[in-house]
């Protein structure tokens, strides 16, 4: 068993869900993802992904409410996929690997326009859009600059496979350096 809390994130596209699927598949860890959660309220609030972003940054309370959640999960044995599950972890002392998945922008707009059957002039617009307002929401909420922080481990997937990607990840909780396992 990994022997802390796995917080993985990314920007959009990025390929991090995937990753951490695999990854807590492969290694018998419970995987959660705040992005499942925040598409189900946009959906009961009859809202796209989109729209519902726009609506968080005026109503804190989405945030809030869905990285409440994700935290009450956090233990050894779950990895979280959040773009800042790993941050607000260590502010709460929680004992965290802080993973961050990225690719370029140009394959991050690719990946999304094919996963979601749009123009990727669509996807590249709404990579951006979504970054900024999440960047912004969470600066505002918890003073976090979900780029800033240092991860513990960074993979750049643009010329990785999936497979390669969570095999990376897998290594590093893996290893035995400082007690990946416990």
């Amino acid at each position: 068993m990994i022997g802390r809390v796995v917080a993985i994130g990314g920007p959009p596209g990025s390929g991090k869900s995937t990753a951490g699927r695999r990854v807590a598949e492969g290694l018998g860890l419970q995987y959660h993802a705040a992005g499942d959660v925040f598409r189900a309220e946009a959906r009961a609030h009859g809202m796209d992904l989109e729209a519902f972003g726009h609506f968080a940054e005026t109503h804190p309370e989405v945030d809030r409410r869905l990285d409440e959640a994700m935290q009450a999960l956090a233990r050894p044995g779950v990895l979280l996929d959040g773009r800042v599950q790993g941050q607000l972890c260590r502010r709460k002392g929680t004992p965290v690997y802080v993973v961050v998945v990225t690719a370029e922008e140009a394959v991050r707009a690719e990946r999304v326009a094919r996963r979601d059957g749009q123009p990727l002039e669509e996807a590249l617009r709404r990579i951006r859009d979504r970054a900024a307002s999440e960047r912004e929401r969470y600066r505002r909420l918890y003073d976090i600059d979900s780029e800033a922080d240092a991860p513990d481990l960074l993979v750049d997937s643009t010329r990785l496979s999936a497979e390669d990607v969570a095999r990376r990840i897998s290594e590093f909780l893996l290893r035995p350096a400082d007690g990946g396992r416990s």
